[in-house]
């Protein structure tokens, strides 16, 4: 595979193929960025932050692609990004403007399966999670509860865990152990 420069879109979360999320857009820095973007110079990645580290960022990251925007009454940019591929970032510049720049090698992404057996409540749990959050359901047009890495990806998104935390689940081969982590988690704060 080959590498590919990619402008880095780095905020305190995990967006995993599939999944969707809404920023707002602030900086001047990232609004340029976000230009660039949309003009088709770069491919975007969106990367967890790292503090005190020689990059700005986790090295797993996931390109993603901005499929909606809208400017704010605060003339900021409100924009909805859909991750759909892993990547790991290799390297990593920042430029004059204070955006980054890195250059990253596609992953594999986690193969769809089917949910069964017990892990059925997973993907309940998800949809009554969602039917509480309408805001993070309105951002799917569809949503794919019968797919167990579909459903582990948005658990990973949405669970108030550390992002490195988060990471050492999304790095693994499959889906399997996230699977297990969430049945556990759900297992241990209510009776199923």
């Amino acid at each position: 595979m080959q590498t590919q420069e990619m402008a880095l879109l780095i905020q305190d979360g995990v967006l995993l193929p599939g999944g969707r999320l809404e920023i707002r857009v602030v900086s001047p820095c990232d609004l340029s960025m976000i230009a660039r973007v949309l003009k088709g110079h770069y491919q975007l990645a969106f990367a967890a932050l790292k503090a005190n580290s020689e990059l700005p960022c986790y090295i797993t990251a996931t390109r993603c692609n901005i499929i909606d925007f809208n400017q704010l009454a605060d003339n900021s940019l409100s924009i909805v990004i859909e991750g759909s591929q892993r990547v790991k970032i290799l390297s990593a510049a920042q430029q004059r403007d204070g955006s980054w720049i890195a250059r990253a090698l596609p992953c594999q992404n986690w193969s769809q399966e089917p949910i069964a057996g017990e892990f059925e409540i997973i993907s309940a749990a998800l949809e009554q999670f969602y039917q509480v959050n309408p805001d993070l359901l309105e951002l799917y047009s569809q949503v794919h509860l019968e797919d167990a890495t579909w459903v582990s990806q948005r658990w990973l998104e949405v669970l108030p865990m550390y992002s490195r935390d988060k990471l050492v689940l999304v790095e693994q081969p499959n889906c399997h152990k996230t699977m297990d982590f969430v049945l556990q988690l759900l297992k241990s704060h209510v009776d199923v």
